[in-house]
């Protein structure tokens, strides 16, 4: 995904259009992981919705392969992002199911998919250098029917009862402190927007070919692999509100590297390696805080709303707004933009978010690797 950028733009869209399909492809985490949830009450095996989604998903973006028509596009990710959006949240609403009260476990799962990006993008990276940007599309086809494939060989079969205890959604959701965690969320992957869309664009401007900005791509994801294998000692000394504090700080001060001296290598070297913070560190607490509020029969709903609020309401409008921006005031300004937004989130967070107790995490283990 990381070449959708690079791709729209060798088809002829303006940066206004290629932010429109990001925001597209982001704005549907707004409804269908709910979707999905909801439907998910009705099925014992949670892993057939999973399985249906990746078909269609896989199917949706096929099209691709012959529709190169901005509006036809558009469709395409529209219907290809829908469904692709809703089974992330349940994958991992079931993995920490699994999971039980050994949650901690969660960051050394999550590690493996980052493996599988690098190897995908930098090895996406090497074949678009040596053959031609057009077919990205059938490489993207072949990555989807993979993940369809190995849905196959999952299973997940729960209770017939439903799930009890802890508050209602409606009651969780009118505290401060997710109110503020919700805020959070959707500002930081607001400030993301310029990156996801117009990363590699920039790079490309700045005369990288097709394999380098693979490796500078993999080169964040493997900062985040380290931070998923080190965050177990983290957790043991650190608690989870300063952990978000350092890790969003860190965000305002990659987004203004890029902003400003983007033209530097070893600038862009340091700044992917903030990856580990912005993504990483974050996504982390992140999880383990929405798994925290939301208990018993609001589990699911909680993570929905997780990715709802922030990838999707949070990356569209960051999506939209660097598209906007882009071809009028330049990359500076755009991910300028973008560091501000997580200055805002970093005031909230020091301002509202809840300071969790020390001993209360060492005793639950939460967020611990398993590595």
């Amino acid at each position: 995904m990381p070449y959708l950028g690079l791709y729209l733009k060798s088809l002829g869209l303006v940066a206004a259009q290629i932010g429109v399909v990001f925001a597209v492809m982001q704005g549907t985490k707004l409804v269908s992981p709910s979707i999905l949830a909801w439907l998910s009450n009705g099925f014992n095996e949670r892993m057939r919705l999973i399985q249906i989604a990746a078909l269609i998903s896989t199917l949706a973006f096929s099209f691709l392969l012959f529709q190169q028509d901005f509006l036809e596009i558009v469709l395409i990710a529209f219907v290809f992002s829908f469904f692709w959006n809703a089974m992330l949240p349940q994958f991992e609403s079931i993995t920490l199911t699994k999971l039980g009260r050994a949650t901690g476990a969660y960051s050394g799962i999550r590690l493996w998919g980052s493996v599988g990006f690098i190897i995908t993008v930098a090895g996406v990276g090497f074949v678009l250098d040596a053959t031609d940007l057009a077919n990205w599309p059938v490489l993207v086809c072949v990555c989807l029917a993979a993940i369809f494939l190995s849905s196959i060989l999952l299973s997940e079969k729960r209770s017939n009862q439903p799930e009890k205890g802890g508050q209602s959604l409606k009651c969780i959701l009118r505290q401060k402190k997710v109110i503020a965690f919700f805020l959070v969320v959707f500002l930081i992957q607001a400030s993301h927007g310029a990156y996801y869309a117009f990363f590699s664009i920039l790079l490309d401007k700045l005369n990288y070919d097709e394999t380098q900005i693979g490796q500078l791509w993999s080169l964040g994801v493997l900062a985040e692999i380290a931070l998923f294998i080190v965050i177990q000692r983290v957790f043991k000394h650190v608690s989870l509100h300063s952990v978000l504090m350092l890790s969003i700080f860190l965000t305002v001060i990659r987004w203004l590297m890029i902003a400003w001296f983007s033209e530097s290598l070893l600038v862009l070297l340091l700044a992917q390696l903030l990856h580990a913070a912005s993504f990483g560190a974050f996504h982390v607490v992140c999880i383990q805080l929405a798994h925290r509020y939301f208990q018993g029969a609001a589990h699911d709903k909680g993570q929905a709303l997780y990715s709802s609020v922030g990838y999707g309401a949070g990356g569209m409008v960051g999506g939209l707004m660097a598209g906007l921006l882009w071809d009028d005031f330049g990359a500076a300004w755009v991910f300028t933009a973008a560091s501000i937004l997580s200055a805002l989130a970093l005031w909230i967070t020091w301002k509202w978010l809840e300071r969790n107790d020390l001993d209360e995490l060492r005793a639950s283990g939460e967020g611990v690797s398993s590595i």
